[in-house]
């Protein structure tokens, strides 16, 4: 289920979220500053040949997609789209800025076709599955504490202590959050528990609860948060939010197969 959804995603983020990497087909070359993996491997300064990555990476995704419904080829095409997916952020985030909320989905992309042939309605075990669940549920959590110390290194302290959710407010604020501008404490408090939220209870997603229920609840508390954002400040992490998915039981969402009678 996950594979189906993590390659459904990639036709959507590639032609509806971010559209703009494709206009670096045609930006001026000396503007391109490689990210470190494109300064260690020969990769190739972006020009008109993107356009016809980004349909190449669409079918891609498309075809691991079927093969994931159909469990066929599932290493193939998933080592695919993995390595084409990481050329095209590479060619997004060679321009000055670099989106933290990738991070966790190009784990997910990296890890899944390790799992091999894996049925919709197996009820079978998996340890593989089980560890590429696990790599990304630490990718997830990763992205959260990682992004605390940033602030903290970057911002310093004042981006807890400062008016920075209220320039967001002012920037891109909906009219739901508009109304928060006349309570400033509110906002400033929220800083406090954002930053509490990424370094101390982002971990206890990584936690064996004795009922799982509370753990897949906390994955749909950050899952609300990552909405709630989307509707205050229209912000929203979109691949980060598609594997936090993996904390989810999505298999129960496929009717299993019916047991042989006795």
């Amino acid at each position: 289920m996950l594979r189906v959804i993590v390659y459904l995603f990639v036709p959507v983020d590639v032609l509806l979220t971010t559209t703009w990497v494709r206009a670096h087909a045609s930006v001026p070359e000396e503007l391109y500053v490689p990210l470190r993996i494109g300064r260690l491997l020969p990769l190739p300064t972006p020009g008109p040949w993107v356009e016809v990555f980004q349909v190449v990476l669409v079918v891609a995704a498309l075809l691991a997609a079927a093969a994931a419904v159909v469990d066929r080829l599932p290493r193939l095409t998933g080592w695919l789209v993995a390595l084409l997916y990481l050329e095209w952020m590479v060619v997004a985030m060679s321009y000055g800025k670099v989106d933290h909320d990738r991070f966790a989905f190009l784990i997910a992309l990296l890890v899944l076709p390790s799992v091999g042939r894996a049925a919709l309605r197996s009820r079978e075990q998996s340890e593989a599955a089980g560890w590429a669940l696990s790599m990304i549920a630490l990718a997830v959590v990763a992205t959260y504490t990682l992004a605390a110390v940033a602030k903290i290194r970057f911002g310093g302290w004042d981006w807890v202590d400062g008016a920075t959710l209220t320039r967001a407010v002012l920037r891109r604020g909906t009219g739901m959050a508009e109304p928060l501008l006349d309570v400033p404490m509110v906002l400033h408090a929220a800083q406090y528990g954002l930053m509490v939220m990424e370094l101390a209870v982002a971990p206890l997603l990584l936690v064996r609860w004795r009922d799982p229920r509370w753990g897949w609840g906390l994955a749909l508390v950050f899952l609300g948060f990552h909405l709630m954002t989307f509707a205050l400040i229209t912000i929203i992490f979109l691949p980060h939010c598609i594997a936090l998915l993996s904390l989810l039981p999505l298999e129960r969402a496929v009717r299993p197969a019916p047991c042989a009678p006795a």
